[in-house]
């Protein structure tokens, strides 16, 4: 026990001596920026469909939930792909131009002519929605772990990316969270207002999203220690054989299905009544900036998964306080800083317990398989995001839920103030209770040097 401290302490040493640059961290961050705006910006899609399309809530949940699953099942195959990629622009890079696909097809699905029928309609916005998520952003997720891995050297650490770079990235966030719901009070009454508001996100974060892709090359070849072919049966076995990927997909599914519920908007335009109100809560948020700077330390002497059980905690008190806040203001802000800061460490983290998983499998003579690990992670979460869109959806309309304040019932106030704070409260604490199984993270310091050790004598023979 005590060699294994002393390893793990070693082994942060000497990683945190390196450092990734300011620059090319943000050159390195461009591309989540862009992706991670396109999923906010997508959280406001189902009140455009029921309030500007006039799709019914149901019939809206059920073909989110529908083209997630389809999302789901391309991301089992695509990690795959990405894994038996070999190009000269390298194994993740190439996929980087998904992006494109991302934000012309977010704009189309904004761009629903609003005189079709309510089948068009549906059809419309199921059709772009599975192109941006069931292919451009499937890949994309899959890529960017095994885009990682080769663009940086293993002396470099991926914490400081995770912790330090994703500031960048909530950043980005907070502009989107402060300036769209702004916009779309004053564009967002009408189908055209719509196409306008979309497209003014749509043409810079595109940009910004190419960034990464012409700047930043893969360099370093962890595979040239090994001769392991990469086949569908290998791949099975790998998966089989690690148990702590599947701790770490049933945690994004849960982040997921909160995250895309989608119900914060409906929680200001209903129970707050001023949607308007989402901008400087958002633009409050931006307190939680500097615990990012505090990720290193504290993995450092602790570890990720106690970081990340600690921050469940933290989240699951703000929901509490969220069921309790109604239209209060001061309360709805304490609440959203306490889950905000809560999620971060899932958020942030989570590629690190995935790269965890791919050293294990090296570990024990396997593929690495990053691509494929990142696809089952993004497997569970997109069908955590497709039950929670479609979840809320039906229960929206079982309570009542009409789409107009005049006529709406108690049953549906309730409900939104239930999938605002309880719901979720509850699936975060049932994470944090199956995280105390994961030991993986005792286990990778020893394993870390163990692979290194490997890959210089095979390199040497």
């Amino acid at each position: 026990m005590k060699a294994e401290v002393s390893l793990d302490q070693v082994s942060v040493k000497q990683v945190t001596k390196e450092k990734v640059g300011f620059v090319r961290m943000g050159l390195w961050q461009s591309r989540a920026v862009s992706l991670s705006c396109n999923i906010l910006i997508l959280g406001f899609l189902t009140i455009y469909c029921t309030d500007t399309l006039k799709i019914p809530a149901a019939l809206v949940g059920t073909l989110l939930m529908a083209s997630k699953i389809f999302d789901g099942i391309t991301d089992l195959f695509a990690g795959f792909f990405v894994d038996k990629t070999n190009t000269k622009l390298g194994r993740g890079r190439p996929y980087e131009l998904s992006i494109i696909g991302v934000w012309l097809c977010t704009w189309l699905m904004f761009a629903c002519p609003p005189e079709f029928s309510i089948a068009a309609k549906a059809a419309w916005i199921f059709v772009m929605y599975s192109f941006v998520n069931a292919i451009f952003t499937t890949f994309l997720n899959a890529n960017n772990t095994v885009y990682m891995v080769r663009a940086f050297s293993k002396q470099e650490h991926y914490v400081a990316i995770s912790s330090y770079g994703s500031i960048i990235v909530l950043l980005g966030a907070v502009i989107v969270n402060v300036s769209f719901p702004m916009l779309m009070a004053s564009l967002a009454t009408s189908a055209g207002g719509w196409r306008t508001l979309i497209a003014i996100y749509a043409v810079p974060l595109l940009l910004i999203g190419l960034l990464r892709f012409f700047t930043i090359k893969e360099t370093n070849d962890v595979d040239a220690a090994s001769d392991i072919k990469i086949n569908f049966k290998e791949a099975l076995t790998v998966l089989k054989n690690n148990r702590y990927i599947f701790t770490v997909a049933l945690m994004l599914f849960v982040f997921s299905f909160v995250a895309n519920m989608g119900i914060h908007v409906f929680y200001y335009t209903y129970i707050v009544k001023n949607v308007a109100l989402m901008a400087p809560l958002a633009l409050i948020q931006i307190v939680i900036l500097p615990l990012l700077f505090l990720f290193p330390p504290i993995i450092k002497k602790f570890s990720t998964t106690k970081l990340i059980i600690a921050g469940i905690f933290i989240t699951s008190l703000g929901y509490l306080i969220n069921f309790f806040a109604l239209d209060n203001f001061p309360l709805l802000i304490v609440g959203a800083i306490l889950t905000g800061a809560g999620a971060v460490p899932i958020s942030m983290l989570s590629g690190l317990m995935v790269i965890d998983c791919a050293e294990y499998n090296e570990w024990k003579g396997k593929p690495r398989m990053e691509g494929t690990l990142s696809s089952i992670t993004s497997f569970t979460g997109k069908l955590g995001a497709a039950i929670g869109t479609g979840v809320m959806g039906i229960m929206l309309s079982m309570s009542g839920y009409t789409g107009d304040a005049s006529t709406m019932p108690e049953s549906a106030d309730f409900m939104i103030r239930l999938l605002f704070s309880i719901i979720p409260m509850f699936l975060y604490l049932l994470v944090a209770l199956v995280l105390k199984f994961y030991k993986l993270d005792k286990l990778i310091p020893q394993i870390r040097i163990e692979n290194e050790e490997r890959r210089k004598k095979l390199i040497m023979e």
